[in-house]
């Protein structure tokens, strides 16, 4: 297992400390041009505090990396950004980036944590024994190290549940995948948002539309009856379809062709625009893993659809 130690400031780890538990929080990056691609799905992220505190106050396990305006970041996580308001972000944003206007809707790096621990100060770790006071953002360390593997057992050490920390739930010769497919069962709203987003290339999956604030991860089958936070249950759709995929009067076919319902016009004496989407076929993501479950799909076919 890869690990990395990420620097914050101590009044992100204070906000969020006293609001536990959460199941996802945002590590956000003031400037969103640079990647982040340390670490893989369900490995261990863990916060250390700047100086002169130089500890490490907690963690989480790695779900996804992307970057968004920071209004889209703030509708996606809202205070598990470890603020208050969507006015705060931007303020603090704007310190960090040399006081810029408040107003602006910069783009953030968001490295999107799930099952995310906070330790209270009795229980601060020490920094790594090999820290640089010069680092900047963070280091990563890899179990198989002796340093790596220290830092590790330090955590273990806190009484922190082998149940959060994932160590059980894969055989010992597929470690990656088993933790992959905890890290699955675990998405909270935020990262399902996100993923689902990057999964469609931030592209309505039926009209093609990439004005990013007007997309939405919608789920095929909701969460409140019993749909999970994952890719194959969501697809990514323009915010009127969402609302009237959600209500039953689109669909999308197992064989991933678009239905609109003879109910919109029944109903509203309207529907020109969308009647001209049936029969069209859904842009699925790249990655052919990522698309829609065909058996939800059907579940909606009959369980929403007005027909």
């Amino acid at each position: 297992m890869k690990i990395y130690v990420g620097v914050t400031d101590q009044d992100w780890y204070e906000f969020l400390s006293r609001r536990q538990p959460w199941d996802e929080v945002n590590f956000w990056q003031p400037s969103g041009g640079r990647r982040f691609g340390t670490l893989q799905p369900g490995d261990l992220f863990l916060f250390k505090l700047h100086a002169p505190l130089n500890t490490i106050v907690g963690g989480g396990f790695f779900a996804h990396w992307t970057s968004l305006p920071v209004s889209l970041a703030w509708e996606a996580f809202t205070e598990g950004n470890g603020v208050g308001s969507l006015l705060e972000m931007k303020h603090r944003i704007g310190r960090y980036r040399g006081g810029t206007a408040v107003r602006a809707d910069h783009v953030v790096g968001c490295i999107v944590l799930i099952r995310p621990f906070f330790v209270p100060a009795s229980s601060w770790l020490p920094m790594p024994r090999d820290w640089s006071l010069n680092i900047v953002q963070g280091k990563s360390y890899d179990t198989g190290s002796s340093i790596g593997r220290e830092l590790y057992e330090s955590v273990r050490t806190l009484g922190i549940s082998d149940e959060i920390l994932m160590i059980d739930q894969a055989p010992p010769t597929r470690e990656r995948y088993g933790r992959i497919r905890a890290v699955r069962g675990r998405l909270g709203q935020g990262a399902f948002q996100v993923l689902v987003t990057d999964a469609y290339a931030r592209r309505c999956a039926i009209t093609a539309e990439r004005t990013l604030p007007a997309l939405e991860a919608a789920h095929i089958r909701p969460y409140s009856e019993g749909g999970e936070h994952w890719i194959d249950n969501g697809l990514l759709l323009r915010r009127d379809l969402h609302a009237l995929f959600d209500r039953g009067y689109v669909t999308v076919t197992p064989n991933r062709v678009v239905e609109v319902s003879r109910r919109i016009k029944e109903e509203f004496e309207n529907g020109r625009d969308y009647y001209a989407l049936h029969g069209r076929p859904l842009h699925p993501p790249d990655d052919a893993e990522s698309g829609p479950s065909e058996h939800l799909l059907r579940w909606h076919n009959e369980a929403v659809y007005l027909g």
